[in-house]
């Protein structure tokens, strides 16, 4: 029973993997296009508009998605058509407020993100963005509660198809520079809302709950802080870079941190199926055992994620198509910073399975705390490392942020959602990857760093992997599942 659970975890996981990875992916192809038509010093100018659209995103949203997720899992309050309404009626208006203030204040604005105020235009495509990205948040969290993870993975990949292409048109076509980034990404979203307008009109009814919208600001507005705080986490060392160095140098550590993508990609993929698999999950006899393997599993998946892309990721970026590299010539030298950046991504993705007995108990107040704990880390390690180790101390302030915030969310979650964790295989997981590391610098430092070698410390660490985490139980289960039957479609 355990394990066909964990088969719809890993079958839901893959499904919106593949949207995830493909569109993800597509998207990524946009970085090497960026890096040789954009100098580092575009790279980093604009990527603090997108800081900024970044924590508005979290604004416009204000914490209804998680309570979304919450009360719409399960019903308690209302049916089916008031859990979708009110919240997604609330953050439309809401939405419209903020998109005018915005605009009232958009010359300042631009002004402060020390952008070029000939294109002060560019706050308008903003403003889109961020709007009807809000719209379309509750639609798609609709599709991932009714388990249409094959037209939510559509529709994403629909969203940034349309992206990169009008990205490669308009700049390359068109000449439009800069603007064609806001262009693109309006016109994305835009599709989007027209894809989910079906799933807007079959769940809309213009009323709202108040007593349901009672409980979802309780639940969700401890989420704003927090989001605000994470989206600091993921992009406050753009600006303190720019600050304490220049936006050259932001640009070029902006550019390798999108190389940390493929444990973002499997993260984010993770989290689309987890969130509603153990909230649909919570009432079962054996549910923290359950969820203690998915921790096992994650961690033993991210791990290897992490050996292969940090072993390889130089030689990766460096293959020459049609005589450009993946990344142009003048940023190969951050490359430095992606094993870093994929063992914060772990972290990221560590803390998330944790968050299990937050969104349980109903115990979101202590999110705000956590990651703002997690924010304060980051910043203070940025100003402490960034003028010792440049863009690799932005880096390490990110792990260190992540991990905190994993460490923090367990103790807490524990005391009041007690799991077992598998401890022992999980410390033999990193145990594992500590040698790898430790085999891949020494070999570094003495100048023996062959592909042969790499190759060969890949072959180890999946050896200690399967030595060390592998037990009967589970290879029977593997054998038996995926080895020996096709998955029913």
């Amino acid at each position: 029973m355990m394990f066909d659970k964990l088969k719809q975890l890993t079958k839901d996981t893959g499904i919106y993997g593949i949207s995830t990875i493909v569109g993800r992916f597509l998207t990524f192809l946009l970085t090497p296009f960026y890096t040789h038509v954009f100098s580092t010093h575009d790279f980093g100018a604009f990527t603090n508009l997108y800081v900024f659209i970044g924590i508005f995103n979290v604004i416009f949203i204000y914490g209804m998605d998680a309570a979304y997720l919450k009360f719409a899992s399960n019903l308690e309050i209302g049916d089916k058509k008031d859990n979708f309404s009110t919240p997604y009626l609330f953050v439309s208006v809401v939405g419209i407020v903020i998109s005018g203030v915005i605009y009232l204040l958009r010359q300042p604005i631009y002004s402060f993100l020390d952008m070029p105020t000939n294109n002060s235009y560019l706050m308008n495509y903003v403003i889109g963005i961020l709007f009807i990205d809000t719209l379309n948040v509750i639609p798609y969290l609709t599709l991932r509660l009714e388990h249409n993870a094959k037209k939510f993975s559509a529709f994403k990949i629909i969203n940034i198809t349309v992206n990169v292409v009008l990205n490669l048109f308009l700049i390359l076509k068109l000449k439009m520079g800069i603007e064609a980034v806001f262009l693109s990404n309006l016109a994305a979203t835009l599709a989007s809302f027209a894809l989910l307008i079906p799933t807007v009109t079959a769940n809309l009814k213009i009323k709202i709950h108040f007593t349901l919208l009672k409980r979802l600001l309780k639940f969700g507005l401890p989420y704003l802080p927090a989001g605000l705080a994470a989206m600091m986490i993921q992009s406050i060392d753009r600006p303190i870079l720019s600050h304490l160095t220049n936006l050259s140098t932001s640009g070029l550590y902006s550019a390798n941190y999108k190389l940390g993508i493929f444990m973002m990609l499997f993260v984010n993929m993770f989290q689309y199926a987890w969130q509603p698999f153990f909230l649909q999950n919570a009432k079962e006899k054996n549910a923290k055992d359950i969820f203690a393997k998915v921790l096992t599993y994650f961690t033993l998946a991210a791990s290897l994620i992490l050996v292969v892309l940090s072993l390889f990721i130089s030689d990766l970026a460096k293959i020459s198509i049609y005589h450009h590299t993946i990344i142009g010539a003048s940023y190969l030298s951050g490359l430095v910073i992606v094993p870093v950046v994929l063992f914060g991504y772990m972290f990221l993705g560590i803390y998330t399975v944790f968050t299990v007995g937050i969104f349980i108990e109903e115990k979101s107040i202590y999110v705000p705390f956590i990651t703002i704990a997690g924010a304060a880390i980051n910043i203070g390690v940025n100003f402490w490392l960034i003028p010792i180790w440049g863009i690799m101390g932005a880096a390490f302030a990110t792990l260190a942020a992540y991990f905190v915030m994993a460490v923090i969310y367990f103790f807490v979650t524990q005391t009041f959602y007690k799991i077992n964790y598998e401890y022992g295989k999980i410390a033999k997981i990193f145990i594992s990857i500590a040698i790898v590391a430790g085999i891949y610098y020494a070999q570094s430092l003495g100048g023996f760093l062959t592909l042969t070698n790499k190759f060969l410390m890949l072959l180890l660490f999946i050896i200690m992997l399967l030595i060390f985490n592998i037990g009967k139980d589970e290879f029977l289960f593997i054998k038996k599942k995926f080895l020996t039957q096709k998955l029913k479609p």
